[in-house]
């Protein structure tokens, strides 16, 4: 995923061995075979104290969910879905109940497999996690539940045709991670149990729908102008993996697995931006082994998905911010794809880790974008990173807890540098130590050997002493253990080269100097360099530098977003009414968080004339933007004690 999200750290944790994670067929499990698997699932359960992941109620070292099958509705009308979870249980010999996750759920009934109904309580609620459902299951290994999510659920955005692209048809999407999917679907929602899951979806005409599965084949006609879809992932993936969209979609093929979905006034330019993605698989198996998830397709969503991308399997969901008209955005896939590696394959076991799939994916991401598109725009890009984190740490501190890349207990989260950016440079300064080759070959087999495995910091330091590091003068130059446990950044980082930025820099300078601007130059520049060059120029700008850098430049014009989320950003910091127009437009038009957050924090850090206009704006917008984005504004809105 392209975005920091933040959590609490884990005190206890359970790490669940090999044995727990071992591929099951597609199809549901029957209670028979659940049951003959049962103690060989649950048993070898090992006590860490880096591990458990303390954002669930389940208890899954007594009992838990192996395969998920819905039997949903999608009823716009009434924005709701739902229908029938039947899941799947491997339980130690003995175990009479099981703990799962739900956050506004409504639960009719739980049966088992022969629809005798079983005693439930919905506990109370948490803040931050939502209310646990524990079910009384006797000996029952495969129960059915019937139930409702709520209409404010906080995985779903319903969108009027109002809010989409093509204007006609009403659109649903879903973003899970880390904790929301326990709003729609009743299981046990942490990253360290993971399930294969199959769906049976009925959504009226004309609409599409697709999850992060493999679809059945065509949709099936039924009463009432509606149609139904069968999907399935049968490999076992992490909960907040499972998503779902449905709208006036269509697919264009990019390659002989890949492809791409969009609503058919942007399925051109989405497939244009995307052309390279054949590509980009090919030179990620060249890396790091074999893609094993059959398919790579990627749906472009409405503008109010709250992120760059997630990474769900073999449908990964996008933004449509990342479409500039030149693959100069591209990246964002590249790091969608790597997820299929790191996330995806090995998947961090608690939210602490979370730099254990964000950072290794920015790495990843930056060896794909130098196989497809050269060292200089890697070089590049890799700069852009090393700043984020510079940037940070000069924000918050050397010390702050929240730089260290596992995340130590109730720190306060620094955003996205750190477990992205700093977790990229980590393995960039190993990969600078030991040789790229001998690298390699450890990332392979770390991929290999945790395949459909949760993972932990400790797992991953303990396997590069034993795998990688050759001898103990090795070890103290790599500082292992300080880039993971650790706040700041180790002396040893590898630094990114400064050449690769050394002409816009001089640019900046020169603007610093003398406002001096080299019209030519900018339009020969990269989008990272561009990005590079809005970032180093002053900050404090008077009403004649803005309007003139505005005018030479077209910023207000950009069609590349990050270009002009950074003009506008840098002109509401000053204060320059002209761009209110410009920023009310792009905040009206994308909902995505990295860029909505940040504008109105600027402008509510502009007293009362930024804050006027920031929630005028925000009470025009609100209503379409996601729940992740609008959590996170809401609190930037509110009136200051």
């Amino acid at each position: 995923m392209r975005s920091a999200h933040r959590s609490t750290a884990a005190v206890l944790t359970i790490l669940l061995a090999t044995a727990a994670c071992t591929t099951v067929p597609a199809g549901s499990q029957n209670a028979m075979q659940t049951a003959a698997m049962g103690e060989a699932m649950v048993a070898p359960i090992l006590t860490s104290a880096d591990a458990v992941d303390e954002l669930t109620f389940a208890q899954p070292q007594i009992a838990r969910v192996t395969h998920v099958n819905l039997d949903l509705d999608l009823d716009f009308a009434n924005r709701n879905v739902g229908g029938t979870a039947v899941l799947d249980i491997a339980a130690r010999p003995g175990a009479d109940e099981i703990i799962l996750d739900s956050d506004g759920l409504r639960i009719a009934s739980v049966t088992d497999n022969a629809g005798n109904a079983l005693p439930f309580t919905v506990g109370e609620r948490v803040d931050g996690m939502g209310e646990p459902i524990t079910i009384a299951i006797g000996d029952a290994r495969q129960i059915a539940i019937r139930y409702d999510a709520a209409m404010d659920a906080g995985a779903l955005q319903w969108l009027s045709p109002e809010q989409t692209a093509g204007g006609e048809h009403p659109f649903l999407l879903s973003q899970g991670q880390p904790t929301l999917n326990r709003t729609w679907i009743p299981t046990q929602d942490s990253p360290s149990i993971r399930q294969t899951w199959e769906a049976r979806v009925s959504a009226p005409e004309p609409l599409n729908v697709v999850m992060s599965g493999l679809s059945g084949g065509e949709p099936v006609d039924a009463p009432g102008n509606r149609r139904i879809f069968t999907l399935a992932m049968d490999k076992p993936v992490a909960p907040y993996l499972i998503a779902i969209a449905a709208g006036d979609i269509e697919f264009r093929a990019l390659g002989p697995r890949t492809g791409v979905w969009a609503e058919p006034v942007v399925i051109d330019r989405a497939a244009y931006e995307l052309a390279d993605t054949e590509r980009m698989v090919a030179a990620a198996e060249d890396l790091y082994g074999p893609y094993r998830w059959g398919r790579y397709d990627m749906i472009v969503l409405p503008p109010s998905f709250p992120y760059g991308g997630m990474e769900n399997p073999v449908m990964t969901f996008l933004t449509p911010t990342f479409i500039a008209g030149d693959r100069s955005l591209t990246g964002l896939v590249a790091h969608e794809l790597a997820h299929s590696w790191s996330g995806n394959l090995v998947t961090n076991a608690n939210w602490t880790d979370s730099w254990l799939n964000e950072g290794v994916t920015s790495y990843f991401e930056n060896r794909i974008v130098e196989q497809i598109y050269g060292k200089e725009r890697a070089d590049q890009e890799a700069a852009l990173s090393f700043a984020a984190i510079e940037n940070t740490l000069a924000e918050v501190g050397m010390e702050a807890p929240g730089t260290a890349l596992h995340q130590p207990v109730n720190a306060d989260p620094v955003g996205s540098a750190i477990v992205y950016d700093k977790g990229a440079y980590f393995l960039r300064t190993v990969e600078s130590i030991v040789g790229r080759e001998r690298f390699d070959a450890w990332l392979r087999q770390w991929f290999d050997n945790h395949a459909f495995q949760p993972a932990t910091s400790a797992m991953l330091l303990e396997d590069m002493r034993r795998n990688l590091v050759r001898d103990e003068a090795e070890a103290q130059r790599l500082q292992l253990a300080e880039w993971i446990y650790e706040p700041g950044l180790p002396d040893n980082v590898a630094r990114p080269d400064p050449a690769a930025f050394a002409e816009v820099d001089a640019a900046a300078r020169g603007y610093t100097a003398d406002r001096r601007l080299d019209r030519d130059a900018w339009a020969s520049w990269s989008s990272a360099e561009r990005q590079r060059f809005l970032a180093e120029i002053p900050r404090d700008l008077d009403a004649v530098q803005l309007p003139a850098l505005d005018s030479a430049l077209d910023l207000s014009a950009s069609g590349n977003n990050e270009e002009l989320f950074l003009w506008l950003d840098l002109a509401l910091a000053n204060r320059y009414e002209p761009a209110v127009p410009f920023a009310e437009r792009f905040l009206a038009q994308v909902g995505r968080r990295k860029f909505v957050a940040p504008l109105f924090e600027t402008l509510m850090e502009q007293g009362e004339w930024g804050r006027t206009i920031a929630r005028r704006i925000y009470a025009e917008t609100r209503p379409g933007y996601h729940s992740v984005t609008t959590g996170t504004v809401d609190a930037l809105l509110q009136p200051r004690s």
